[in-house]
């Protein structure tokens, strides 16, 4: 059996050291409710646990959170199996969400990038293509950030190393912006 008590004390310090990110997610809630009041939608991507992150926050914004409020843009990049894998075959892996970007994003709309590492070149190269196009970019990474962090207009880089808990502090992150969209709404 692990060490549950052990776990647990992993997960609160973690969570108490997200107290330094309190600005950042200011600035990235102002972003996020810019975009979406002025017209724009929300993009988020990621893979593996990141993927089911960028899921459920994109389910969040669409249906809603914890207010009645009416639908908003969102759109998962990492849903759709035909695109991943017709991008994935004929462009690359690392393709398979700057290719949607691409298609979907225009200037004044926001990607949310999710990487544990911070170094998934796939959502790295969204990143990039999101830049060009003029959206706001906000990332959350862990593991001192990587190469999402430097590309980022807000990084919220939680400060662990296990793969577990830099998820766990992702979901409150999420779910924080959601809790400022449905302020505004």
């Amino acid at each position: 059996m692990p060490d549950f008590k052990s776990l647990l004390s992993e997960h609160i310090e973690v969570m108490h050291s997200l107290e330094s990110l309190l600005p950042s997610l200011e600035i990235a809630s102002e972003c996020i409710v810019e975009s979406l009041k002025s017209g724009g939608k929300v993009l988020l991507c990621g893979n593996g646990g990141s993927a089911a992150d960028a899921q459920h926050i994109a389910a969040e914004i669409m249906g809603r959170f914890e207010t009645e409020r009416g639908a908003l843009p969102a759109i998962a990049l990492t849903t759709d199996t035909s695109i991943l894998t017709a991008v994935g075959n004929d462009y690359g892996y690392d393709s398979i969400f700057s290719r949607q970007v691409q298609g979907l994003a225009r200037s004044g709309d926001v990607l949310i990038g999710y990487s544990t590492s911070g170094n998934s070149g796939n959502v790295i190269k969204a990143v990039e293509e999101a830049k060009v196009l003029g959206c706001k970019v906000i990332t959350l990474t862990g593991k001192g950030g990587g190469a999402l962090s430097t590309l980022a207009d807000v990084d919220f880089c939680v400060s662990s190393s296990s793969t577990a808990r830099i998820q766990e502090a992702h979901a409150f992150i999420g779910h924080a912006l959601c809790a400022a969209v449905d302020k505004a709404y």
